[in-house]
């Protein structure tokens, strides 16, 4: 059925707009951070737990479970049960921050400790730490799915397009969610709840994404090419975890990951709010001048992965990206508040999508190469939670450094200096990968 262009183009439309939904309700909240904070109460400190709430069940070893979960019941099972915990999250934090939340005892109860995080905030995290964990689980997922349907054929730029499509949801949150709440006289609750109803359709993608794959496996099984019953050798084990903890490139790939993401995904959620004091604008200007940030990922991922697919060049990729991210930061911390212009700010933030594109476009099509597949689920949510330690701890610093210093200038060095740690794990990914020849550099396409 994979051989079909159509069918598995079209798997890649449904998982991939669930994914587009989930960025969006991701960073719905960052371009109203001002907006929360006159209105909720919740000053950057608070903002800062509240972003790192996504994470933290997942750091507590939800991811672990997740990739047994997806190496033993497979992704049908693992997508339907993702999905649903990202809209049962939305549900909740939708709740938290509603006008009827704040009138109900369970409110005033939350209120009544730990005073320094509003009752708004508190329940909010709740709902975005069980989003999290769906959303998390379902990127591993995803990841799998498109190894399976792609394998052998154009995996990397169908993964460059996943994230293309994905990140087309932070593009259009930040025009949006400013949008949507000037309509419904500066609600952050309107916006919160458009992006919810997206997940409830992307979870409707999953179902039909399940009737897609179990035609798949069913015509696998018929050509002989699967069995229903797994051999012993092929079977899963909890055990195998231990193979992949033992491998050296399974750390230097994590490390690599945990790095970089943390000098992306928490900007994110700052960034609105450090052009809005940088060059001295409204919220809504600011959000849609990040919005930018995107954009020219959105264009190069899927080109990269063309490239990757024929050429190869991966480990390099991952080098020159970090670079860039190291570049961009020194910039943001030196050369911007010299110069507070709205295009030196665009340009900026374009420049850092470039660095968006290469390395997650080299990144992850690169893991099916060093891990076996039986174990490659596991494998990819294993790197997903020494990513998410990171996600989760480096909002709260920066929360916390910005609440302290009152300006983003030691963010900005902070976030620079994961990009430095970034690219020496790259220079030891592209050393390990020559030593041993795991093929990093080489190709996709299987000629």
């Amino acid at each position: 059925m994979n051989d079909n262009p159509i069918a598995r183009w079209s798997v890649l439309a449904l998982v991939a707009l669930m994914m587009f939904f989930a960025y969006m309700f991701v960073d719905v909240m960052s371009p109203l951070k001002s907006l929360v904070e006159s209105n909720l109460g919740w000053d950057s400190g608070v903002f800062g737990k509240y972003a790192a709430s996504e994470y933290i069940l997942n750091v507590c070893g939800f991811l672990i479970i997740a990739g047994v979960i997806l190496d033993k019941l497979g992704v049908r099972f693992s997508g339907i049960l993702s999905a649903g915990l990202m809209v049962l999250g939305a549900g909740i934090k939708f709740i938290g921050i509603s006008d009827w939340f704040q009138t109900t005892a369970l409110c005033q109860w939350l209120g009544s400790w730990w005073v320094e995080m509003p009752a708004s905030a508190k329940m909010a995290s709740l709902g975005f730490m069980i989003f999290g964990c769906g959303c998390e689980m379902e990127g591993t997922n995803v990841s799998k799915i498109l190894a399976k349907w792609f394998k052998g054929k154009e995996m990397a730029l169908a993964m460059g397009l996943e994230m293309a499509i994905a990140r087309l949801g932070v593009f259009g949150v930040m025009w949006i969610a400013p949008i949507i709440s000037n309509k419904f006289d500066a609600s952050v609750v309107a916006p919160l709840g458009f992006c919810g109803a997206l997940l409830v359709i992307g979870l409707l993608n999953f179902v039909i994404f399940a009737v897609l794959d179990r035609k798949f496996d069913d015509q696998l099984i018929e050509a002989g090419l699967a069995t229903e019953e797994k051999s012993p050798e092929d079977e899963f084990h909890v055990s195998d975890l231990g193979a992949i903890f033992k491998s050296k490139m399974f750390w230097i790939v994590a490390l690599l990951c945990v790095l970089y993401y943390s000098a992306i995904f928490p900007f994110q959620r700052y960034a609105p709010n450090l052009l809005e004091e940088t060059l001295n604008i409204d919220a809504a200007l600011a959000a849609k001048l990040f919005s930018c940030f995107p954009i020219l990922a959105m264009v190069l991922t899927p080109i990269l992965g063309i490239f990757l697919d024929h050429k190869g060049k991966g480990a390099s990729m991952l080098m020159i990206g970090s670079l860039i991210m190291i570049a961009c930061h020194l910039s943001f911390a030196f050369l911007l508040p010299a110069v507070p212009q709205k295009w030196l700010a665009v340009t900026l933030i374009v420049i850092l999508g470039v660095s968006f594109s290469l390395v997650p476009a080299a990144l992850w099509p690169s893991v099916p190469k060093i891990i076996d597949e039986k174990i490659l689920g596991s494998a990819y949510c294993l790197i997903f939670w020494v990513q998410n330690i990171g996600l989760c701890l480096v909002p709260m610093l920066i929360g916390s450094l910005r609440n302290n210093t009152g300006s983003y200038f030691v963010p900005s060095l902070v976030f620079s200096c994961f990009g430095v740690l970034a690219f020496i794990f790259s220079i030891l990914l592209k050393r390990e990968d020559k030593k041993k020849g795991y093929g990093l550099e080489l190709p996709n396409i299987q000629k």
